[in-house]
């Protein structure tokens, strides 16, 4: 009876318990785009009771009234919440994102479990930027990543380089776009980019050849499976304009300045009256606001099977000189697509396209539009009395009238490049994948410019008096296959083990054709094309119209870690290039990378304040191949004149002087790095200490002309001839936190110090040559053993020769060019014979910046959110090479404190029209380049009001922001951040097409 009664008393209890329990039902969507979270993983606490989210992020789980629920998702926080009806929960991404994935090269890793120096920055801080070039988004934003623009203008490249210069030749990084190699950005439309990955030590070996500066992956926006149909839709509109016109002398200033200096030289001053001179701002008259626009629209989705994206975008940007003689117009078209065959067998697809055209203006260098327009005279006026240009007669042979320039100025230059990538990928045997991939691109670049006959002044160097019409189309093709087999395997729950086992082929070609041709009719652009031209000439008559390079690559790689706490990379890659004779053409390239999580330990595993601690280190060897093609042979594409009979003929002859014995450059890179979050992951803290030394530099000597170097199609052989090493610490730290519902803030910091040195020289005179400065003087830059590459070498000043006696105790500087006289400036005998002369050139400075910083800020409020990037660049030095010097070229009002007399000056010399010695390289035209730059500042207010419902639209964001806002610098040119990036002669500006100030006004709609 007392059991019969024990089990209805159970019974009845359970009953109970039953009917206490109900349906719940809910949703779990993503906190900062509001979308649906597919899969989130819903558990009644304390039970295993539990389900997951479907496609609509939707959930039904049957619990108790009292149950607490935990609802996690990868990559995002995990909540618990007390069970309730119609529950709507918001999860927040992980902030420490130590689980994130990252792409490592053929494959992927977790961000705690890599063992190399890489950085990867995610879209929102590309979107944030608004960059036209994708470049734009590097700068500031990862250490030891310095970005230099080489010109302001609409679609003009930048030189990125990876922890310094560490080659004489192509210091250029390898880029993929999706596995795709791409050498010009200008293609990649920055608004289809998820993310980029920067690998900075030995680790991007696995990549091989041309890996030796850096690698950096580019990933495109694609779909999810299981996500819905979404669309994205981006636009902006602006006006950039400079943001410095040079302080040169007005009219009255110029007149007075030209007098004193024809009489201090004995002449006639050539003004009579300084009252009711013409007045022409040259700079302003170049000078425009112009415009930019930008529309991008995406859609992304998936099904169970396939995920897809497309994306399409236009930009066209007019150019701040120039108005319409300057512009780039970029459009682009994106299609990726992925699709399960069957449940171990992947396909990977993506197509794009980009057609890009660019008219462009000469920018840059002696007779560049800018240089003109600084140069000369405000006395001129822009058109004569009948209407016609000015011309600018007596400021020498190369100073025209820039507006005249601009309006003979025709060039266009298209661009067509189809892209694509094929991918599968097989898994089998439980740990074993195969994967097979190519990727291509096809570009056609074709393009014309026309020259009219012009008469710009006197014995001046750009008049014709003949027209010239020239037209181009070149045609490239390359190709990358690459197929490898992974084996991964986790022995006793604690060894896991990854290798990986693979080959790639890479294969790139190049077709040329270009035409000169003479006398266009009418003189007129719209007549331009070959039918019309005379005199044609095959611009390739000699050959040199066609390249073709190939490299083979094997690879293996073994991954290994202990439990996630100890961990290892092992990287050997065996690359033959086409570039070296059949003795050096394989070279054998070994690295290896180690981490220990200390954060793992027992004695850190409980630590309430360090969350993550990882110290790694790498060391490894990587290969650099970027010369022309086939330099170990003698070709036949020189140009030979010979004489047959009573008649000059034109044939061909050997080309450049070739050397069999080049070989590998090789980099021997070595990395330290810790890694570390604290505070609950909102601290981040990275520190790196490298070294990189560069062996058997490929570069071109300086050579006798006897041997026939100067020819035309000629040119000195390649040859290993010198090391480079560079050294650096790089730190980045970032805080992010959120106060409160409305509330929340980032703030990030990262700079890099960089020394670089010259370790040897491999020729007869110990040094190499380059850059240019003035007519006709000794080249400014070198690279020499104990220096930086690159280094300024001319004379250093001591003030200003005050009288007579100064000059008579002083050593002669006859040699530079003119006796001394008082107000001249005076240069130091580095050696102490007695004369200065060209032995006593010296060090004046550098280029390269010994610390490059960036700073990010952005804070969110309600709806509002406010975002600051900056960056700075400290030491480095510029050359100011854009002052003419001629009698009556102008100049910039520095000059309004000349030398006029003893005690007036001891740092500008005196104005005179006779000869001196004033316009020798020295430190007088070597400036410091440092700056401080508002890269970007940017406010917007994102609408989530139900109101958007009835428009489908899940929210709506406004924005203004301004890029370039600001430039601290003591720099008296147009920009110090501007440079041609040539190791040897980079940081000399020739009048450089300033980077422009923009602004822009945007809306982002998501759908």
């Amino acid at each position: 009876m007392n059991k019969h009664f024990f089990f209805l008393l159970i019974t009845t209890f359970s009953l109970i318990g039953f009917a206490q329990q109900t349906q719940y039902s809910g949703t779990v969507i993503d906190g900062s785009n509001q979308e649906p979270l597919l899969g989130a993983s819903i558990i009644v606490k304390g039970t295993n009771v539990g389900t997951t989210s479907d496609l609509d992020g939707k959930y039904n789980i049957t619990a108790n009234s009292s149950d607490i629920l935990i609802i996690s998702y990868l990559g995002y926080l995990t909540k618990e919440i007390p069970v309730s009806s119609d529950l709507i929960v918001t999860l927040e991404e992980d902030v420490a994102s130590l689980d994130q994935i990252v792409v490592v090269g053929y494959g992927t890793q977790a961000k705690r479990e890599i063992t190399g120096a890489v950085t990867v920055v995610k879209a929102e801080t590309i979107e944030s930027l608004k960059p036209t070039r994708i470049e734009q988004a590097l700068q500031g934003q990862v250490a030891g990543v310095n970005v230099t623009s080489t010109s302001g203008s609409p679609g003009a490249a930048s030189n990125i380089r990876i922890r310094g210069i560490s080659t004489n030749g192509d210091n250029r990084p390898l880029i993929l776009v999706d596995g795709n190699v791409v050498e010009d950005l200008s293609v990649i439309n920055p608004g289809d980019i998820e993310s980029y990955t920067v690998l900075k030590d030995a680790t991007a070996g696995i990549y091989g050849v041309r890996a030796a500066n850096g690698v950096i992956l580019i990933t495109t926006k694609g779909g999810r499976k299981n996500q819905k149909l979404q669309y994205e839709y981006d636009a902006f509109v602006g006006f950039q304009q400079t943001t410095r016109k040079l302080p040169t002398l007005n009219s009255k200033q110029y007149a007075l300045l030209v007098n004193e200096a024809f009489a201090n030289n004995g002449e006639t001053p050539p003004f009579s009256t300084i009252v009711g001179l013409n007045d022409t701002d040259w700079q302003g008259e170049v000078f425009s606001n112009a415009p930019i626009f930008n529309n991008n629209i995406g859609l992304r989705g998936g099904t169970e099977k396939a995920a897809y994206a497309f994306g399409a975008a236009l930009l066209t940007q007019d150019g701040i000189v120039g108005a319409g003689k300057s512009n780039f117009t970029r459009s682009t078209l994106r299609f990726n697509f992925d699709y399960d065959l069957l449940s171990n067998l992947k396909v990977k697809t993506g197509l794009f396209y980009t057609g890009t055209s660019r008219s462009t203006i000469s920018e840059t260098g002696l007779g560049s539009v800018l240089f003109n327009a600084v140069n000369n005279a405000p006395t001129f006026s822009v058109r004569d009395a009948n209407g016609d240009f000015t011309l600018a007669e007596g400021l020498g042979n190369e100073v025209i009238n820039p507006v005249h320039q601009l309006e003979n100025t025709f060039n266009s230059n298209k661009v067509d490049k189809i892209s694509g990538n094929f991918g599968l990928n097989y898994k089998f045997w439980d740990d074993f994948t195969v994967e097979t991939r190519i990727q291509f691109n096809y570009a056609e670049a074709y393009g014309d410019n026309f020259a009219p006959e012009a008469n710009y002044g006197s014995g001046k160097v750009f008049n014709l008096t003949r027209n010239v019409y020239g037209e181009y189309s070149n045609y490239f093709r390359d190709y990358t296959y690459d197929a490898f087999i992974n084996y991964k395997h986790t022995f006793a729950q604690a060894h896991n083990l990854n290798a990986t086992v693979g080959m790639s082929a890479f294969r790139t070609t190049g077709k040329f054709n270009g035409l000169t041709g003479f006398d266009i009719p009418d003189n007129s652009f719209s007549n331009a094309n070959r039918q019309n031209a005379s005199d044609i000439v095959d611009n390739f008559q000699n050959g040199g119209d066609e390249y073709d390079a190939r490299l083979l690559s094997h690879f293996a790689r073994l991954q290994y870690d202990y439990d996630g706490k100890y961990l290892f990379s092992g990287v050997i890659r065996r690359d033959g290039s086409t570039k070296f004779g059949p003795e050096n053409k394989f070279g054998i390239f070994p690295s290896a990378s180690a981490g220990w999580v200390l954060s793992k330990e027992s004695f850190l595993e409980e630590s309430k304040s360090i969350n993550f601690l990882k110290l790694r280190g790498s060391y490894g060897i990587t290969g650099n191949d970027r010369i022309p093609d086939y330099r170990f042979i003698s070709l036949l594409n020189g140009e030979g004149a010979y004489v047959i009979g009573d008649n000059l003929i034109f044939g061909t002859a050997i080309g450049a002087i070739s050397n069999p014995e080049i070989k590998w450059e090789e980099q021997y890179t070595a990395d330290i790095g810790l890694e570390a979050e604290f505070l609950d992951y909102k601290l981040n803290v990275t520190i790196d200490y490298y070294t990189r030394r560069t062996e058997d530099l490929l570069l071109v000597p300086v050579v006798s002309g006897t041997l026939g170097v100067t020819a035309p199609g000629s040119s000195a052989p390649v040859i290993n001839g010198g090391d480079i090493e560079n050294k650096g610490l790089e730190f980045a730290i970032s805080y992010k936190d959120k106060i409160n519902d409305n509330l929340s803030f980032t703030a990030s910091y990262n700079f890099a110090t960089l020394k670089n040195e010259v370790l040897k020289v491999n020729n007869s005179v110990g040094f190499l040559e380059g850059g240019s400065f003035g007519v006709g003087q000794p080249a400014p830059s070198r690279m020499e053993v104990g220096k930086p590459i690159g280094y300024f070498y001319g004379y250093r000043t001591d003030g200003i020769f005050q009288d007579a006696n100064e000059v008579a105790s002083h050593p002669s500087q006859l040699a530079l060019g003119a006796i001394a006289q008082p107000g001249d400036i005076r240069y130091v005998d580095i050696n102490e014979d007695g004369v200065i002369n060209l032995e006593d050139r010296t060090d004046l400075g550098n280029p390269i910046p010994d610390v490059t910083m960036g700073l990010n800020l952005s804070v969110n409020y309600k709806n509002w959110d406010v975002q600051t990037y900056l960056y700075a660049s400290i030491g480095n030095d510029v050359v100011r090479n854009y002052e003419r010097n001629q009698n009556l070229t102008n100049l910039t009002t520095n000059y309004l404190d000349r030398w006029t007399g003893p005690g007036t000056s001891n740092s500008t010399p005196r104005v005179t029209t006779g000869a001196t010695s004033n316009q020798v390289f020295s430190d007088f035209y070597v400036e410091d380049g440092s700056f401080l730059r508002a890269q970007n500042m940017q406010v917007g207010y994102t609408i989530t009001d139900a109101t958007l419902d009835t428009l489908k639209i899940k929210d709506m964001r406004f924005y203004v922001s301004v890029n370039n806002l600001f430039t601290l610098t003591k720099y008296r040119g147009f920009d110090p951040s501007a440079s041609d990036g040539a190791p040897i002669g980079g940081g000399i500006d020739y009048g450089f097409y300033p980077v422009p100030r923009t602004f822009l006004a945007g809306v982002n709609l998501k759908f």
